[in-house]
């Protein structure tokens, strides 16, 4: 059983993990999650842990074995999928002993990114559970449930709204083309924030509120947010002309967006997003309609992780 399940965030405790469930999402990346889940279950059980996967038909199913798993004291519960298929697995391990292994096989991956996995080698992924490391990691709480990236409100809302719907292309690139193609609907809107019970105003065109720096597949629209410190960033990008925005977007990538006049950055433990016909998204799927009040939680949820270099 992994030792400390309790260490503060940031620090890594290391022990043997020995029965591990694999939940496999059949759907991500377009079948990618049901091929994996053979590769990495046997990759686990050659280092001698006792894994298994399941594979639920639909969202609530898979929901539902995550529960029955973690209430049955596994030693790890591992996704096979994206960062929605994480957010499914939240509400099972979030506040829990039971470490979450993340396999990236979705079209974000922004957890695993944040935890430091490689998105593109799934077996190495698997290693990372093999090694036994763990780490501490805050979660955002809303009425609705838990997040562990980036939730956002506004025109990059609207953008997950349209991805729901696509189907092509894969990767990434799914996001830039919602982005291009919400782009005639582009307008900013009147919210109201409440940080940490102080009122702020703003005419955007979006606000983001982090756990994560990233989402969308690597965009790092909160640059700086850590993920172990207790609190929320909160990232307010205000009216901009529609050629700046299409100039600021590629810069998300790199984080080089930072400084740019019409953004305005917070931190806060405690976050209230008021404004009129938006619906906020988290982990790349709805949450619920604003007002909605999110929370940091820290160290509510406990990850398999690469080991710091000193310990490598």
């Amino acid at each position: 059983m992994v030792l400390s399940p309790s260490t503060p965030a940031g620090r890594y405790a290391r022990g043997v993990a020995r029965e591990i469930v694999v939940l496999v999402n059949p759907t991500s990346g377009r079948g990618r999650g049901a091929r994996l889940a053979e590769p990495v279950t046997d990759r686990l059980r050659e280092a001698g842990l006792d894994a298994r996967w399941e594979a639920g038909r639909d969202a609530a199913e898979a929901a539902d074995m995550a529960r029955r798993a973690v209430a049955r004291g596994v030693d790890g519960l591992v996704i096979v999928g994206g960062d929605g298929m994480v957010r499914l697995a939240l509400d099972a391990v979030a506040q829990t002993s039971t470490p979450l292994g993340v396999i990236p096989a979705g079209t974000g991956n922004d957890l695993a990114r944040a935890i430091g996995i490689p998105v593109r080698d799934p077996l190495a992924a698997a290693d990372i559970v093999v090694a036994g490391f763990t780490r501490s990691h805050d979660l955002g709480r809303t009425p609705d449930g838990w997040f562990a990236t980036v939730l956002c409100a506004g025109f990059d809302s609207r953008v997950a709204e349209r991805m729901q719907t696509m189907t092509w292309p894969r990767g990434r690139m799914r996001y830039d083309v919602a982005v291009l193609a919400e782009l005639g609907r582009f307008r900013t809107q009147h919210f109201v924030l409440d940080l940490d019970g102080e009122e702020e105003h703003a005419n955007a065109l979006l606000v983001a509120v982090g756990v994560t720096r990233s989402y969308g597949g690597g965009l790092r629209i909160c640059e700086g947010a850590d993920p172990t410190d207790g609190m929320l960033d909160v990232t307010v990008v205000g009216a901009i002309r529609r050629r700046e925005l299409v100039w600021m977007f590629p810069k998300l990538s790199k984080g080089t967006h930072v400084g740019h006049p019409a953004l305005t950055t917070y931190r806060a433990k405690k976050v209230t997003l008021s404004s009129d016909d938006v619906t906020a998204y988290a982990d790349g799927e709805p949450v619920a309609p604003l007002p909605l009040t999110v929370e940091c939680v820290p160290g509510a949820l406990q990850v398999f992780a690469p080991p710091p270099p000193e310990t490598r």
